[in-house]
């Protein structure tokens, strides 16, 4: 039996700093938007995070890129004017740049109490914000052979991403300190490779009935299936501070779920590569971004990531072009020549000396609608 095409919708969650426009610092301020632990405001739903100075959105699913952004951009500065009424602004960036972790007040709800209870400081120390993009893929099957396949090129736009270079203050020497952070939270990295939906189900039930994990919304892979909607979802991102560049990787995504696709119905295949390799250009990836290199392994060569970034733009031209999303995707030309927001974090605090000015860029950036080139 043929598998139905899916309608690769896109969806895509961020996670905002609230911070003091006085001090820089983050500032627990969630509880102030939130009535019943969440917010529904023309139709834009709000959440919290187990920090209470952190807000979190999620778009509607989209069939276009373009109806995507201009959903992110509502909800960005919808946030943006409700934090401005309460004397407060948000940021997009994958860590502070200088709050400290041990000062933040833990949202007052019993899920995150239980998280508290598990992990204790490994979770309080998570002061890190992420984007995770949906993309809608309605078959079991499907979304474990994409998962699978497309783990290989995902740290190709993750470099893209990258934006969190600075933590407690210190430039870390990282372009993505976030995803550092994230290795101390157990069941996270690189996804296994699994042979059908079955064995993941299998996999699961197995950590659900030792007491493990109360249910799959504990899996934290970087790509997963998710547990309660029907896609794929991408959790490898630094929070993007420029919505285009947000954009792009989506759009990237987008793509790379939609090739995979084609080549299953077209019985072609990656070679399958061990996650020790391929955690090798996450790595790449984390500590030098665009200014590192990443592994071909076919090639058994190392590239400049630059370069690496324009194949798999080359790689996903047809796929590009039939989902209409080339203005968003070549963006990131953009971003190979003026640098992530890691990059313009670190050449701002070269610049002047202050940490606070970086916070300022970040605030004054998040809720800029550049309009793509």
């Amino acid at each position: 039996m043929a598998v139905k095409r899916p309608d690769f919708s896109i969806g895509i969650e961020e996670e905002y700093q609230i911070i003091d426009p006085e001090t820089r610092e983050l500032k627990s301020f969630i509880t102030q938007f939130l009535k019943h632990d969440r917010i529904i405001l023309k139709q834009i739903d709000i959440k919290p995070e187990m920090h209470q100075s952190i807000v979190e959105i999620g778009t509607r699913p989209h069939l276009t890129i373009q109806d995507a952004r201009d959903d992110l951009l509502t909800l960005r500065q919808t946030v943006s004017e409700m934090a401005r009424d309460q004397g407060t602004v948000i940021a997009a960036a994958g860590t502070h740049p200088i709050s400290h972790w041990q000062k933040q007040d833990i949202t007052p709800f019993e899920r995150y109490q239980g998280l508290l209870q598990d992990m204790q400081d490994i979770a309080r120390q998570m002061l890190t914000f992420g984007m995770h993009v949906h993309i809608g893929i309605d078959d079991e099957e499907l979304a474990i052979d994409t998962m699978n396949t497309v783990k290989y090129l995902i740290p190709h736009v993750f470099v893209l991403s990258t934006s969190s270079p600075f933590w407690e203050g210190r430039n870390t020497g990282l372009k993505s300190y976030r995803s550092a952070l994230f290795k101390f939270l157990p069941r996270t990295g690189l996804p296994p490779y699994l042979d059908s939906h079955a064995e993941y189900k299998k996999l699961v039930n197995v950590l659900v009935k030792t007491g493990a994990i109360p249910n799959t919304s504990k899996i934290y892979w970087d790509i997963r299936p998710h547990h309660s909607y029907p896609t794929l979802e991408f959790r490898l991102c630094d929070l993007c501070t420029s919505i285009d560049d947000a954009i792009c990787c989506a759009a990237l995504f987008q793509a790379l779920v939609y090739k995979h696709y084609k080549m299953r119905i077209q019985n072609i295949r990656f070679r399958q590569y061990p996650n020790m390799l391929l955690e090798e250009n996450k790595w790449n990836a984390m500590r030098h971004g665009l200014d590192g290199k990443l592994y071909d392994f076919g090639r058994e060569a190392a590239f400049p990531a630059r370069d690496m970034v324009k194949e798999l733009i080359d790689f996903l031209a047809e796929e590009i072009d039939e989902l209409g999303s080339r203005k968003e995707v070549e963006h990131a030309l953009t971003i190979l020549q003026r640098g992530t927001s890691a990059d313009r974090q670190v050449a701002i605090h070269k610049e002047t000396g202050d940490a606070k000015a970086v916070v300022d860029w970040l605030v004054d950036e998040t809720v800029k609608d550049s309009q793509l080139n």
